[in-house]
């Protein structure tokens, strides 16, 4: 049951700061939360007439795509299904990159400055406009919802980014202490920082977590190392997001705090593509968000097939991203979910491209393949497998209790029977595995994937 104290949050005081803000976060999430129950035909017909907008709203105003749709013909009043989107050339990284003041609308005001975190090797400049924050939030928001919490409620918030790290000024301290929001930084992850993290969570008994599934599950296995009883805390939900959701992450989370685990997918870039509802769908934001699945080749593919996802985010006029590359490999689903939603679902998620391996015969596989047989030797605290090249593969562990002398032998072994055995095994043990600058840990690199 919903205390006083966050309906008064989430009734007023966040309201207040978002109209502050001058964003629509409020209407627009009551809006979403009548559009999920709309069927896929009427949810489709909206993401069309959004589209029509979008795309005359970007041959009229932003630099790039005036060009563009003059260069190809491409005129947007003639759009008249959602297919013909194929029509236009994908947007990349590269793109953005080349075209970062093209991409802006001459009519934006207040953009902001975002970039990703530069997994790939170099980090992505992009602008966001308000509207596309505001329905983000939302979107956000209205998942937070389906699981019984809401804004307001205690919240412990595992996370790495820069910029959530370094704007804990006096405003935003305020901020986080009447939104009952604390913050613990995913990359300091030592073991006397656990300690404090355990403690922390402890102390404040929120009613969500939420952060790097790698991080929570993290603190969840620690907590159980240290003989900490977590499950007590009546905390409702973890939600995880902004990496891939193994198994063993997600039984290690809700078995030590005996909560559902609520799965998310997006990004900065893209946006908040799908959140998981508690009847277990991952359910795509179709009001705001038009996902493809292509392949290699850029071929759109149907539903149940893998491939790149491609993201046309129907709320950035003011910095358009229209059938944007996001590197991840996913699968559209073409069933409907046991809550009733018409939204449309992932079916699966695998990661991003360069989360996968490619065997020495060519074969890709999923990084699972090199993950499992490391996962499965005991002794071994974490693991970063990086694959340099078909024919060689990098390993580093940090060796824990009962690490024994034939792990070396044991890891060799797996990945060949995997990739090959002309695959060159190098295993290193090192005290400790960096994690990235977002604070994201990754469990397999693939040099190779994509060049």
């Amino acid at each position: 049951m919903t205390d006083l104290y966050t309906k008064l949050v989430a009734g007023l005081v966040f309201p207040l700061q978002e109209k502050l803000k001058k964003h629509t976060t409020v209407a627009v999430r009551k809006r979403l939360e009548e559009t999920q129950w709309w069927p896929q035909e009427k949810l489709e017909a909206l993401q069309l007439e959004r589209l029509g907008s979008l795309l005359q709203r970007a041959e009229r105003q932003v630099p790039y795509y005036r060009d563009l749709f003059a260069c190809i013909g491409f005129r947007a009043a003639e759009v008249t299904s959602i297919a013909d989107l194929q029509r236009l050339p994908f947007l990349t990284k590269p793109i953005i990159r080349q075209h970062q003041e093209a991409l802006k609308a001459e009519s934006a005001e207040g953009l902001a400055r975002f970039n990703t975190g530069g997994s790939s090797g170099e980090p992505l400049i992009f602008f966001i406009g308000r509207e596309r924050v505001s329905h983000d939030v939302a979107a956000k928001w209205r998942a937070t919802r389906w699981w019984g919490v809401d804004i307001g409620d205690p919240e412990i918030v595992v996370w790495g980014s820069p910029i959530e790290l370094t704007a804990q000024d006096r405003v935003r301290k305020l901020r986080d202490q009447l939104m009952r929001t604390q913050l613990l930084p995913a990359f300091a992850m030592s073991e006397a920082k656990l300690d404090d993290f355990v403690a922390t969570i402890r102390d404040l008994r929120p009613a969500m977590l939420f952060g790097y599934p790698s991080s929570i599950s993290l603190i969840a296995r620690h907590a159980e190392k240290r003989g900490q009883s977590m499950n007590d805390l009546g905390i409702k939900v973890a939600f995880v997001t902004s990496e891939r959701l193994y198994d063993h992450q997600r039984d290690d989370i809700s078995r030590v705090f005996g909560c559902p685990v609520a799965n998310g997918y997006g990004g900065r870039d893209a946006g908040f593509i799908a959140h998981q509802c508690p009847r277990g769908g991952m359910h795509i934001t179709a009001e705001d968000i038009i996902v493809e699945i292509v392949d290699k080749d850029g071929k759109v593919l149907p539903k149940g097939e893998a491939g790149e996802v491609v993201v046309t985010h129907l709320a950035t006029g003011e910095y358009p991203f229209i059938r944007y590359r996001t590197g991840d490999v996913a699968v559209l689903s073409d069933k409907s979910c046991p809550c009733g939603r018409g939204l449309p679902l992932l079916e699966e998620i695998q990661g991003r491209t360069t989360d996968f391996v490619v065997a020495a015969d060519g074969t890709m596989m999923h990084g699972l393949a090199v993950i499992y047989p490391i996962r499965d030797i005991p002794g071994i605290a974490s693991f970063k497998v990086v694959q340099e090249t078909r024919e060689r593969v990098v390993v580093q562990i940090v060796p824990g209790e009962g690490c024994g002398n034939d792990v070396e032998s044991l890891i060799a072994t797996g990945i060949k029977a995997r990739l090959g055995q002309t695959v060159e095994v190098q295993v290193r043990r090192v005290d400790d595995i960096p994690r990235e600058k977002s604070g994201k840990y990754r469990y397999v690199q693939s040099l190779v994937v994509g060049n």
